[in-house]
């Protein structure tokens, strides 16, 4: 059992921190007693949030697409409030929705950079302090995209399973060092990235625990992940996603044998 805060004394840095996924996991961790950076391109939103929040928060503007702003990033963060103890690799794009056979690639590189280069050139920057400081944990937002195969927007699943393999790799290499890097991957919670798509008629349709999830759930999870609870935990990939990389929900045996010359069975 744990009293009080959990992460008090730990300063985090949380990308793509000013909405979404993002947000959720900045403000728990500021309520769990962390002092927490908010990193985004989103300049007005990263600012209102750190306002909001107080003392406990800061905004550094960070685009992930360059080392050298993260970098400037970490820095920031032990300059500001003493140190580093968590990295939240968070800050993604959507991509291209387009099928396929129909895809320019236009976005391809963006995807790319932001949401696989701009995870591992975190976890680098992150490790480098955390290795000379007792260790840390790291924690990256990957998708069920990442694990399931499925239709459209290649670029993005491509990096959501990079995003793993890098995860898992990376928390080989760094165990030794006491950093611990592990990967949560959500999936159906209504976030801008997916606006265009109504959440709710995806989870009745797939989700095989019907109940619509939220940031705060993928923010427990980091919570756990960052806190002492996880100490003995490196390398997984921790679904936030309702049942559905268990299995598809099941389909009553009435509605597959229904048909219109076989009437559904009484």
């Amino acid at each position: 059992m744990t009293s009080g805060p959990e992460l008090a004394g730990k300063v985090a840095i949380v990308t793509g921190g000013a909405s979404g996924l993002g947000r959720g996991m900045v403000e728990l961790f500021v309520e769990e007693g962390a002092n927490v950076v908010i990193a985004d391109v989103n300049h007005d939103g990263g600012e209102a949030l750190a306002a909001q929040l107080g003392d406990a928060a800061a905004f550094k503007p960070t685009d992930v697409t360059d080392a050298q702003q993260i970098q400037a990033l970490v820095d920031f963060a032990v300059e500001r409030f003493g140190g580093l103890h968590i990295m939240c690799n968070n800050a993604g794009v959507g991509g291209s929705f387009k099928r396929f056979l129909d895809d320019d690639f236009d976005d391809f590189d963006r995807v790319m950079a932001v949401n696989i280069f701009g995870v591992m050139v975190g976890i680098q920057r992150a490790a480098r302090h955390m290795a000379d400081h007792g260790g840390g944990a790291i924690i990256n937002t990957t998708s069920i995209g990442g694990i399931n195969a499925g239709a459209g927007v290649m670029a993005y699943r491509a990096t959501k399973a990079a995003v793993i393999h890098v995860t898992r790799s990376t928390a080989v290499e760094l165990a030794a060092l006491g950093i611990r890097v592990n990967c949560i991957a959500p999936a159906h919670i209504p976030t801008a990235i997916n606006a265009a798509m109504d959440q709710s008629l995806i989870v009745r349709a797939m989700q095989p625990l019907q109940r619509v999830g939220s940031p705060r759930d993928v923010a427990n999870a980091a919570l756990f992940l960052a806190s002492e609870r996880a100490a003995q935990i490196t390398g997984i990939v921790m679904p936030v996603d309702g049942g559905t990389t268990a299995g598809a929900k099941p389909i009553p045996i009435k509605e597959l044998l229904a048909s219109p010359s076989n009437p559904t069975p009484k």
